[in-house]
């Protein structure tokens, strides 16, 4: 197996590992869950800290790809484009448990700024979408500064607070919420 196969075994079955223990998941069961020794795994992640910056930096990368189709989607227009870009999660990660994510801060404060930087970045698809709302006249004039602000606070308190986990709502669910309402706020009424 080359670098790349076994980085992309080991990273989904973390992800696994992660929707069933949360943060608490060991190296220890990271290579039994691979099927590989402790030793071979550090060859590929110097730490448990490293192995979940490259996760974040995976999984993120999985989100941009689903951008990427919704994007090149000629068959949606462009409201439909926004609700599903601003919302999109891959299907292997709809069920994964991330209402756990707001330990994240205290317990990998370097991880959640990953996430952080991750989620303040790569906008461009999605503003090019919103001007060209703006201009077709399906999408409202916004100021698209405030409205990236808002998303981001608002996808940002999942991971500072428990909210999710006390209104019994998946990352996903809670997504799908902030997105409608900020959507439906900005969409031209027919």
């Amino acid at each position: 197996m080359d670098e790349k196969d076994g980085k992309k075994r080991i990273l989904e079955a973390v992800i696994d590992l992660f929707n069933d223990k949360g943060l608490r998941f060991t190296m220890s069961d990271v290579a039994k869950a691979v099927g590989m020794s402790k030793k071979t795994l550090y060859v590929y992640f110097r730490s448990k800290e490293d192995l979940m910056l490259q996760m974040t930096d995976y999984c993120f990368k999985s989100i941009k790809d689903s951008e990427a189709k919704i994007i090149s989607d000629p068959t949606l227009p462009v409201p439909e484009k926004i609700r599903r870009i601003l919302g999109v999660l891959p299907e292997r990660y709809l069920q994964l448990d991330l209402t756990q994510l707001s330990d994240l801060k205290t317990s990998y404060p370097s991880i959640y700024r990953r996430v952080e930087e991750h989620l303040e970045n790569d906008w461009e698809p999605t503003i090019h979408l919103l001007m060209r709302g703006m201009e077709e006249g399906s999408v409202r004039k916004i100021n698209i500064p405030v409205f990236k602000m808002m998303l981001e606070a608002s996808i940002e308190q999942f991971f500072r607070r428990d909210i999710l986990a006390e209104n019994h709502m998946t990352y996903y669910e809670g997504l799908q919420e902030v997105v409608g309402i900020l959507v439906d706020g900005i969409l031209v009424k027919s």
